[in-house]
């Protein structure tokens, strides 16, 4: 399995408001940048968008770092997407936000064998400060590093950002269970 690493950021101005995500893949001594937007999105779409988009740029399975300045994305797909999944994609009370992305990312995990590292933001990590300059850029503009202008990539899934999980008969939601579903709930995103 060949390996490679993968950068990612988003950007959101206001939060909901404009965004833009960005991500550098390097394969040996290639690198490409992408990044694109959403007219009315919130950060930890964008933050998501910029991992997905980058994971499905990579034409075949490989092994991939993945840096992240954002640890709901890091501890999302490494430790609160078990329990998710185990519920369907629902907490105790309401599904998880932003359940499309979550489900389109896990999808990818399974495709390509990933090690997620996570860097402070607007630090000393150089392409995680031009990510995130491409992807406030992006939120600025609305423009997209593809040549038509949409705003990113196929998805494998494309659920949506208003799909909403089946419900799941409430034995999913055991005693043994803890209460921590692992989203911040006083976060907008």
């Amino acid at each position: 399995m060949k390996k490679a690493s993968l950068i990612t950021d988003g950007s959101c101005l206001g939060n909901p408001g404009p965004g833009g995500w960005a991500c550098i893949l390097r394969f040996g001594a290639v690198e490409k940048e992408i990044f694109g937007y959403d007219p009315h999105t919130t950060n930890n779409r964008m933050e998501l968008m910029a991992a997905i988009q980058g994971l499905i740029a990579f034409k075949e399975p490989c092994e991939v770092e993945i840096t992240t300045d954002a640890e709901y994305v890091r501890q999302g797909i490494t430790q609160w997407v078990v329990l998710w999944k185990r519920r369907h994609w629902w907490m105790k009370n309401q599904p998880v936000r932003n359940a499309d992305l979550w489900m389109e990312l896990d999808e990818l995990t399974g495709v390509h064998k990933t090690n997620w590292i996570w860097t402070k933001g607007h630090a000393i990590h150089q392409d995680n400060n031009r990510c995130d300059w491409l992807a406030q850029n992006a939120a600025r503009t609305q423009t997209s590093s593809w040549p038509d202008g949409r705003p990113h990539g196929p998805l494998r899934l494309d659920l949506g950002r208003d799909y909403l999980p089946p419900k799941p008969q409430a034995s999913l939601f055991d005693k043994d269970d803890p209460e921590d579903d692992g989203e911040d709930e006083n976060n907008s995103g």
